[in-house]
Parts: structure tokens; C-alpha cells; sequence
């Protein structure tokens, strides 16, 4: 028997309608803020993540899935962020549009041991906003994620805020940290000793105890920010403040990708354990001119969708209550199964059918497994009659209805409606774990 390669996950039909749900809600809330999606492949150049990400950072070092051929090296995207800005680039949208706003959904991968919180195959919703440098866009971009998970019913979250500064004070900041991190060498852990001199930076967000005992001592406010960086620094919180949206200044927080520059933030729950990052975010003026692009700031974030999944507190649900769900009594019967199926959902009505020739009570036991909101059941009688029995799965209530009367009938309490937000719905508290943006 084949099974799943390790650190994937099957995702099943009963955990489908959240996901859904959640991808519905992610789309309402960026096409509130004029976003648009664009959908990058799965597969780049190699190349590209090198450049972007940085040669040191631990995605490039262990985590790539590479594929090699006769045509060069590529790899399977890790994170979004790098496909969207080579797709902006490649296809000349800056010339369209000195300012563009993005958003996309779908998968990334990384080669990690499997664990609560990891998976090699996760899933991303994440937005791109380029071509702009001000504070009040950093600003709006948190706003956008805090605005989404409220939308998913999703409470407890902190966001943890921080600068890196520009280019410079980041230079600044990893020479200060080498300086005084260098007479405390013999505490770090091996892989720390190994960034110390490739990428200090990450030493701050190392998970060894003895790393987080020498960062802890470390004084970190804002002390390598130059005035132009503290200014929209200072900025971008007094926007959150003006949004009324809570958050905490946490001057350890680094991100693992080289192209980070000034904003960046981090958005924890305190359900998840160790891997506590429900996504993460920030600006990297930068990395589109790095990729052969115009000079044109950039900010954006990404959520792990199997992680929001593991904090949300709603029951599973197999399928919408509205499923109308048709039995026909006798064999001669199930050819006039499918005119009326084909009439309903041409209404836009959802419907099934007994295809395992049921008995009529194990026919209704199917239905109620599905959650259907009606039956409809159709015998010798009903036909002759040109009627149709209607049975209302909740109050257990039915009656004869004229077939000609029948779509009308059910559109009074069928007829599709927006989707409400999943903190009103149903939905599973899957056992999935996924990756955040780092």
C-alpha cells in the first residue's frame, strides 16, 4: 500500500469546507483593500531563491527542494514573496502601474523534519504591496492581516512589531551584535557559532536555551536606527494606533530572509506551542531592484493556512446544510432521477442522489450524513400524481408538492446568499501544522 510522503498531508473532504471557507474570506478581505491575485508557478530557478533570500539563510542552507535537469537547477518555492516580485518584474507591470497590490494563495515547501507546526508541503495566503515606501502603507499591510483573522473568528493573537533599519543600520545592527556576541562565543549553540560569522542576525531567533539566555541580556531598542529609519519606525505605530489595533514592540525580532528592511513583524498565537507564528510580514525596499527591477519599496505578509485551521474553535462540518437530497422508490423510477437533478442545479440548487440502489431508510440515513437540508422522494404514487414529497431534515416535517411548484418553493429558503465569515460557521479544528512566512 502507498502512503503520503512524510510531512505532507491529505486534506480531506471534511476538512475541505474550511479550508474553503478560509479562502473565501481571505479574497473578500484583499479585494477590500484593491488587491489583486496573481498566481506565480511552483517551480523557479534556484537562482532566484538564493539571491532573495540570502545564501546563509537556513531555507537555502537545508530546506530547498531542488530539482535538477539538463536545463538548469530549480527549485520548489519555499515562500511567495520572490515569485511575485520576478513575476512583476518579468512581465513589466511596474510600467503599467508605478504602484501594484498582490495577493496569491497556494503552496510552498520546505525539506525540514516533520513536526507540530512543520510540514514540507504547507499552504500560504499572503499579500504583495510594491512600488511604495511610506509608513502609512506598512501600517495598512498589518491591518490587512489582523483584519483577516478577526474575519476567521480567530482571537488571542499577538503582534509582536519591530525595525531593522535601512541597509546601513542593518550593517550597523549585525557589526554591534558580532562585536558583543563574539565574547560570549562558548554559550552559543554550534549553529550559532557558525552565524556569528555568516548571518548574526539569526542568532536572535535561535530556540536553543542557551542562545535565548545570551539574546536576553542583549540591549536591542532602536539603538542602530538612523533618524530617517526611526522616524518611519515611529510612524508606522502611530498608524496602528490611529486603527486601534493592538500590538507590542519586540526589538528581538529578526526574520530569517535577507531581504527584510525596516517594518517587519510577527503574529503568534499562544495555542501553538514552540511554533507559535501564525504568519509574518514586512518591508524590503530593496529586493525588487536586487532582481533587476526599478528602485520600489515593498511591503507585504503571508499566513500559514494550516495553522489558522489549528486555532480555530468551530466543529467540522462535511458540507453546506442547503444539499437538497433526492430518492426514488423502485429501479424504473431513477430515470426521471436526473432531469429533475439537472433542473435543480441549472437553478443553482445543490443536489445528490442514492447511486447504491438503498433501501428508502437507509437512503434518508445517507442524506442525513451529508447534512442535507431536504429530501425529496418520489414513488409510484407521487408520479402518478405529478407531485413530489418534500421532507425538511431539521423539523422532520413533509408534504406533497407540485413538481411545477417545487423550485419555487425551495428558492424561499434555498436560494444561495453571500458567504458568511467562518467565525459564524462551522468548521474543523483540523490536526494540520504548517509553516508561517520566516
Amino acid at each position: 500500500m502507498f502512503k503520503k510522503i512524510a510531512g505532507t498531508k491529505d486534506i480531506l473532504p471534511q476538512d475541505t469546507f474550511c479550508w474553503q471557507e478560509i479562502e473565501a474570506i481571505s479574497r473578500r478581505i484583499f479585494s477590500l483593500y484593491n488587491f489583486q491575485e496573481i498566481r506565480p508557478p511552483l517551480l523557479e530557478e534556484a537562482v532566484l531563491f538564493n539571491r532573495s533570500l540570502g545564501e546563509s539563510s537556513e531555507i537555502i542552507q537545508k530546506q530547498m527542494f531542488l530539482v535538477k535537469n539538463k536545463d538548469g537547477l530549480y527549485a520548489l518555492r519555499p515562500e511567495g514573496t520572490a515569485g511575485v516580485v520576478r513575476a512583476y518584474i518579468e512581465n513589466n507591470l511596474y510600467k503599467k502601474s508605478g504602484f501594484s497590490k498582490f495577493y496569491y494563495l497556494g503552496p510552498m515547501f520546505r525539506l525540514e523534519r516533520p513536526q507540530k507546526g512543520r510540514l514540507r508541503q504547507f499552504h500560504h495566503i499572503g499579500c504583495e504591496a510594491i512600488g511604495a515606501s511610506g509608513a502609512v502603507l506598512d501600517a495598512e499591510i498589518i491591518a490587512i492581516s489582523d483584519h483577516l483573522l478577526s474575519a476567521c473568528g480567530i482571537a488571542e493573537y499577538k503582534i509582536k512589531l519591530n525595525s531593522l533599519g535601512c541597509a546601513k543600520d542593518k550593517l550597523a545592527l549585525s557589526a554591534a551584535l558580532r562585536k558583543e556576541l563574539t565574547a560570549q562565543a562558548g554559550k552559543l549553540c554550534p549553529d550559532c557559532r557558525v552565524r556569528l560569522k555568516n548571518n548574526v542576525l539569526r542568532i536572535l531567533d535561535c530556540k536553543v536555551e542557551s542562545c535565548k539566555e545570551v539574546v536576553s541580556g542583549l540591549h536591542l531598542e532602536g539603538a542602530c536606527l538612523c533618524p530617517e529609519c526611526g522616524a518611519h519606525f515611529q510612524q508606522v505605530k502611530q498608524g496602528l494606533e490611529a486603527l486601534s489595533i493592538n500590538y507590542e514592540i519586540s526589538p528581538r525580532l529578526v526574520r530569517g530572509l535577507d531581504y527584510y528592511t525596516r517594518t517587519i513583524f510577527e503574529i503568534t498565537h499562544p495555542s501553538l506551542g514552540a511554533q507559535d507564528a501564525l504568519g509574518a510580514g514586512g518591508r524590503y525596499d530593496n529586493l525588487v531592484k536586487e532582481l533587476g527591477g526599478p528602485d520600489a519599496g515593498a511591503v507585504g505578509f503571508a499566513l500559514g493556512v494550516e495553522r489558522l485551521l489549528l486555532v480555530t474553535s468551530h466543529k467540522s462540518q462535511v458540507t453546506s446544510k442547503k444539499l437538497v437530497y433526492l430518492i426514488t422508490l423502485g429501479e424504473e423510477l431513477k430515470k426521471c432521477a436526473l432531469p429533475l437533478l439537472n433542473k435543480l442545479r441549472k437553478e443553482g440548487i445543490a443536489c445528490d442522489t442514492d447511486y447504491e440502489n438503498k433501501s428508502l431508510k437507509g437512503a434518508l440515513r445517507r442524506a442525513n450524513d451529508l447534512g442535507a437540508a431536504f429530501v425529496l422522494i418520489i414513488g409510484e404514487d407521487e408520479l402518478q400524481k405529478g407531485v413530489v414529497m418534500l421532507k425538511d431534515m431539521e423539523s422532520g416535517k413533509q408534504r406533497e408538492i407540485r413538481q411545477e411548484d417545487l423550485i419555487r418553493e425551495l428558492s424561499k429558503t434555498y436560494c444561495s446568499s453571500e458567504p458568511e465569515n467562518l467565525s459564524s460557521r462551522p468548521c474543523s479544528k483540523n490536526k494540520f501544522s504548517g509553516e508561517s512566512r520566516t
